[in-house]
């Protein structure tokens, strides 16, 4: 086959942590952020630095963005002037003793526990130690038996075993700490934080060189990660799901305005840190409906990617030739575009980028890679006589590798080596394949929904999140009450505030599917930073504010680092 008549297959890797600063006091509750960037977010430019042939969208979210680029100065601060670091698991590896009261003793030994124990922890024999006998120490009647060197050996291998695969297997100083094993010095701490923050730091201006010589695409999420059709119209949600409860208001104050704040704010931010204006975008949680799509072919999107889920669920519900394009397999893997719009709508290929987030990790690298690149070979022959299709694999660029051996390294090495160099495929991106005039199908209409089953239930119609939402509303008819007497500058502080207040993370939280203690972090976070709003605004936060909003208990399972995927 010529280069034109192969099957154009997308990688798309979804990059997005939500705010884990603590809106009051500024310092990170969470650290996933800058552990997904020296673990993923490395590995994966890495992997494309190593392949010339490689080819993938790299969506990041700007409330991302913002948060790498913060920490990275703050280390670099610290550094430079010992200023105090805005993170209490980073700041283990900073000069200072560890935090003598027995609360925070006992936080910082739990912290450092959190990771996938069979890939991370149990790979490494110190590591393993050492955390064996920090959960016997655990308690509060126990945690004084842990000293402080004790603690920060902890916490070094706790870094360490975060580190990226791919700087793991490159950097003298890794291997260095990881033979030593113990009985680390201050200044081997200093010298693990400065390379954190060297990691940190080099996030942006890799993937802005990836993209500056063709290998990458990078498109864009509305910047504060909301799920536009709720913040749009709150009977979007019933598109899928008519019975579906809402939240009293009935619909949110100013929603169209906010919705369009949130994506001009994002195109802004975006493309004053990579230098170039993105023509894609995932919306969050691959969140849609129609006036989504209005909105962002009027911003001027070429291309929006979503959920296989959501065009089953729009084909199904056309009636007529449409609903029976939902049980045709042609219909599917093939981009789309609305009546009377410019926009082209990509639909991910659910089964496989399923397997990536959920059945490949117990596999062996090279088989797992090899199974997947067959399947999609075998699409590439049953759309041979078929132009017009596309295959886009798309889900989260972080939270599965954990679960692989190596983060994934050889699975990812050879995926991208075995799809840069096959004869029925071409690993290409979403941009490529519309400026080659990839023609569309036609999509009469599209039902709000998102890549969790297709609906927008992850989000809405739980009597927690619905709460969730009352407060939310609450706050936004505060705001607009009370804008009209800031100053331009505190406009713009409320403006953002408001804006983190809006994102999709607090409302997926709640509910028992997810574990106790997440449900419990994400509940006070939101509800701090709906404090810190009213605070934006000259008001005193109302005393709903102080009473956790989650009704159900939560599930059992660990509540460290959860593993999302675009699944159900």
């Amino acid at each position: 086959m010529t280069s034109d008549a192969r099957l154009p297959v997308v990688l798309l890797w979804h990059m997005h942590q939500p705010q884990y600063r603590d809106a009051l006091t500024g310092q990170y509750v969470l650290p996933w952020t800058y552990l997904h960037a020296i673990k993923d977010y490395t590995d994966m430019a890495a992997h494309l630095e190593a392949n010339p042939q490689a080819r993938a969208v790299f969506n990041f979210t700007p409330v991302l963005l913002e948060q790498i680029e913060s920490l990275a100065q703050a280390v670099a601060e610290h550094l430079r002037s010992g200023q105090p670091l805005p993170d209490p698991v980073l700041s283990l590896l900073g000069p200072d003793p560890v935090p003598a009261e027995p609360a925070a003793r006992l936080a910082s030994l739990r912290a450092c526990l959190r990771a996938q124990r069979k890939q991370v922890i149990e790979r490494f024999g110190p590591y393993l130690e050492l955390a064996s006998i920090a959960e016997t120490l655990a308690t509060p009647e126990r945690v004084s038996y842990a000293s402080d060197q004790f603690i920060h050996d902890l916490a070094v291998w706790y870094h360490l075993a975060w580190v990226g695969e791919t700087v793991r297997r490159t950097d003298a100083l890794v291997s260095r700490l990881t033979e030593q094993g113990r009985g680390f010095t201050g200044e081997q701490r200093r010298e693990l934080l400065t390379l954190i923050g060297s990691l940190l730091s080099s996030i942006v201006p890799r993937y802005r060189r990836l993209s500056e010589r063709g290998q990458c695409e990078l498109s864009v999420t509305p910047y504060g990660h909301p799920i536009v059709p709720l913040l749009l119209d709150f009977q979007s949600a019933r598109e899928a799901m008519p019975n579906l409860p809402l939240p009293r208001p009935g619909a949110y104050p100013g929603g169209a305005e906010r919705a369009d704040w949130h994506v001009r704010e994002g195109l802004r931010l975006f493309t004053q840190i990579f230098g170039v204006q993105p023509c894609g975008c995932w919306p969050s949680e691959g969140a849609v409906s129609r006036a989504t799509l209005d909105l962002l072919d009027r911003a001027g999107f070429k291309w929006v990617a979503s959920s296989a889920n959501v065009l089953h669920g729009s084909l199904q519900r056309t009636g007529g030739q449409a609903s029976q394009a939902a049980r045709d397999p042609q219909a599917f893997n093939r981009p789309y575009r609305l009546a009377n719009a410019s926009l082209r709508q990509f639909f991910r290929e659910d089964t496989l980028s399923d397997l990536i987030g959920f059945t490949y990790a117990t596999w062996h690298g090279d088989d797992a890679a090899h199974n997947l690149v067959e399947a999609l070979a075998q699409l590439a022959r049953q759309y041979a006589d078929s132009p017009g299709h596309v295959v886009l694999i798309a889900l989260d660029g972080e939270n599965a590798w954990e679960h692989y051996p190596f983060n994934g390294y050889y699975f990812l090495r050879a995926l991208y080596s075995l799809l840069g160099s096959h004869p029925l495929l071409q690993l290409t991106t979403l941009g490529e394949c519309v400026s080659r005039g990839l023609q569309p199908a036609t999509l009469p209409q599209v039902t709000a929904g998102s890549w969790v089953h297709g609906t927008l239930t992850t989000w809405m119609g739980d009597a927690s999140k619905n709460r969730a939402w009352e407060l939310l509303c609450e706050a936004k008819l505060a705001f607009d009450a009370a804008v009209p007497g800031l100053d331009p500058a505190g406009r713009q502080a409320a403006e953002r505030q408001l804006a983190l207040c809006e994102s999709s993370d607090w409302f997926w939280w709640f509910g028992d599917y997810n574990p106790a203690e997440a449900v419990s972090q994400f509940d006070a976070l939101y509800r701090r930073q709906l404090s810190r709003l009213y605070d934006r605004l000259g008001m005193a936060a109302p005393a709903s504010l102080a009473q956790p909003i989650a009704t159900g208990r939560g599930s059992p399972e660990h509540g460290g680092v959860m593993r999302r995927s675009y699944a159900s």
